[in-house]
């Protein structure tokens, strides 16, 4: 089932998760641009122009085809109380039957770490996921020295499954991952 992209609005008890919009650029750079130091450890390389408005544009558009096409669902991370942006979630790589599975992505901004704004994003776009999307499983990487993204995900309910050599470019070269997944609640075989 495909989500409509204006309308969709995921709460929680201290957010709200939306689709990235045009309007959202200077928020955007500026948390992105604060937290560089906090971010850039575990992502790609950013290029240079990565908080450009022509970047934005780009992403925009891939962003909201993916959603269209059912194949990505890209959502900011808003406090309730103030709208303050706080992060950013994201279901990608949505496969559809037989497999029904998705990845998971996360960031957040280092102003609003260890407030458990992100394992309250997570788990609730993951009951959203299994609701609205359909999906079976959702699967998730962490590098191996990232334990804080670890946290997240085993206190909503993801189980290790595996590890993977050379899985991602993070910071410049081939890194390694651990591997985790969320099956659907009651539908464990």
């Amino acid at each position: 089932m495909q989500a409509p992209l204006r309308e969709t609005l995921v709460t929680t008890e201290r957010l709200v998760l939306v689709p990235p919009f045009k309007a959202d650029y200077a928020e955007w750079a500026d948390l992105r641009e604060r937290s560089r130091a906090h971010l850039e450890p575990w992502e790609p390389v950013w290029p240079d122009d990565v908080h450009s408005k022509a970047d934005w544009s780009r992403r925009l558009k891939a962003w909201h085809h993916g959603w269209r096409k059912g194949r990505a669902y890209i959502f900011l991370i808003r406090r309730q109380n103030d709208n303050r942006l706080v992060g950013g979630v994201s279901i990608t790589n949505v496969r559809t039957w037989p497999a029904q599975a998705a990845n998971m992505g996360y960031w957040i901004g280092a102003p609003y770490e260890g407030n458990g704004y992100m394992r309250e994003a997570v788990g609730t776009l993951c009951a959203w996921a299994f609701e609205i999307l359909d999906l079976w499983r959702i699967e998730a990487g962490t590098l191996p020295g990232n334990e804080r993204s670890q946290r997240v995900l085993t206190s909503v309910g993801f189980e290790r499954e595996g590890f993977a050599r050379d899985y991602l470019e993070i910071a410049g070269k081939r890194e390694d991952h651990i591997l985790f997944a969320l099956v659907r609640p009651g539908q464990r075989r």
